[in-house]
């Protein structure tokens, strides 16, 4: 499959885009430096909800400029915009695939604007972790299915179907738009920095429970 690169994104909606303002504004260089917002540095940010794109707004693409230069740089699975300081409803994914976690290169620049959530099915867990909560590693249960719409980055209403892992970093994502972190809802949460977390993972890993179902009916008896 053919990963279309961020800057190549970037620039057809530049180009496709019609804006009032200078292009050479929407280009600038982002060269100062991009780091996410932890706990320790201000919670209630975090768990504020994130406000919708108005696409009659342009600065919503310098937003996602500053998502693709982090996620691009940093070996994340995704970033909520909040995350970065920007507390808009965006969602941009690097790496949905388990296949892929030692592809440093690996990019699929996908963005997800203004997403809602329609349907969750099946059952899944998995050890999180998140760039914004430090060594706070916790055993989650997301949906195994997720039909999402959202806009792209050119403002059209899509569609999408998420499953597998996939549909789990979009969920740990989307929980972010709404001000909950991965920390609030774990079944079990252990401090442990990122090295000891690779090899937990390799005997504690991704886990499918259920692939139809009511999600919310499992969760009900899993936090039983």
């Amino acid at each position: 499959m053919h990963i279309e690169s961020f800057g190549d994104i970037m620039n057809k909606a530049v180009s496709i885009i019609e804006t009032d303002c200078n292009p050479n504004e929407l280009k600038e260089n982002l060269s100062f430096e991009i780091r996410p917002i932890t706990i320790n540095d201000d919670v209630d940010f975090l768990r504020q909800r994130s406000k919708e794109v108005e696409f009659n707004d342009k600065s919503y693409l310098d937003d996602i400029k500053v998502l693709g230069k982090y996620c691009s740089t940093h070996e994340v699975f995704a970033m909520a915009a909040v995350q970065l300081g920007i507390p808009k409803r965006i969602i941009y994914l690097r790496n949905t695939s388990l296949t892929k976690i030692d592809d440093p290169n690996w990019n699929e620049a996908r963005v997800l604007i203004n997403p809602v959530i329609k349907e969750q099915i099946g059952l899944t867990k998995y050890w999180e972790a998140c760039a914004s909560c430090l060594n706070n590693m916790g055993l989650v249960a997301r949906p195994y299915k997720i039909k999402l719409e959202y806009y792209d980055i050119f403002g059209k209403k899509r569609k999408a179907t998420f499953t597998n892992f996939e549909a789990t970093v979009l969920s740990h994502e989307y929980d972010h738009l709404n001000g909950i972190l991965h920390m609030d809802i774990a079944l079990e949460l252990l401090q442990m920095p990122k090295e000891e977390r690779v090899e937990f993972r390799l005997t504690h890993g991704y886990e499918i429970l259920h692939k139809t179902g009511d999600y919310e009916h499992y969760l009900k008896e899993e936090c039983k």
